[in-house]
C-alpha cells in the first residue's frame, strides 16, 4: 500500500517526546495521525531504530528507558503507520545514486530514508531536517515540515 506521507524520525522524536515548544508542530501531526486525519502514514524501520538509538540516550530529563521507547513504538508507530524498509532490488541503485552525488557520512542514512519514502510511494516526506532530503526532490517529492505539512491539510475557512 502506498503512503502518503512518510514521517522522518526527526518528526516521531518530538511528537513523541516533549523536547519543549519545538515539539508542538510534531505533536500536532501524530495527533493528527492518531485521530485519521492524515491519509496513509508510513515511516522506515530504519527511523524506529533511529528513534529507539537516540530517545534512550537524549539527556536524563528527557531520556527514555529501552522498554518505555519500544512502547511508544508499538502503540504509536506500529499501530497506526505502515513501517517501510528499502525493497532489495533498490539497494545497488541507491548506492550507485550516493557515489554519483558524493554523500557521505551521516547524510548517507537521509539518503536511505529518502530512498525508502521513494519506494513507498510517498508524496511529501516530513521532516525537521529539509536539507537532509533534498535528494528527494528530485524523484519529485515535497520536502516539509510539520507545520507546513500541517498548514498545507487544514481547509480553508469557507
Amino acid at each position: 500500500m502506498a503512503v502518503s506521507v512518510f514521517l522522518d524520525t526527526s518528526v516521531l522524536l518530538a511528537g513523541l517526546i516533549d523536547l519543549g515548544p519545538q515539539s508542538a508542530p510534531a505533536q500536532s501531526l501524530l495527533h493528527a495521525v492518531a485521530e485519521k486525519n492524515v491519509a496513509s502514514p508510513g515511516t522506515a524501520w530504519h527511523c524506529c531504530l533511529e528513534f529507539l538509538s537516540v530517545a534512550t540516550r537524549l539527556p536524563p530529563e528527557f531520556r527514555l528507558t529501552p522498554g518505555d521507547a519500544i512502547r511508544l513504538v508499538e502503540d504509536e508507530v506500529f499501530a497506526r503507520m505502515t513501517v517501510h524498509d528499502l525493497p532489495s532490488a533498490d539497494r545497488k541503485s541507491m548506492l550507485r545514486l550516493i557515489a554519483e552525488d558524493g554523500v557521505s557520512g551521516g547524510r548517507i542514512y537521509d539518503v536511505h530514508i529518502a530512498e525508502i519514502a521513494r519506494a513507498a510511494g510517498a508524496r511529501v516526506i516530513v521532516t525537521d531536517n529539509r536539507r537532509h532530503f533534498l535528494s528527494a526532490l528530485r524523484h519529485g517529492l515535497r520536502v516539509e515540515t510539520p507545520s507546513e505539512f500541517l498548514a498545507g491539510t487544514r481547509k480553508p475557512p469557507r
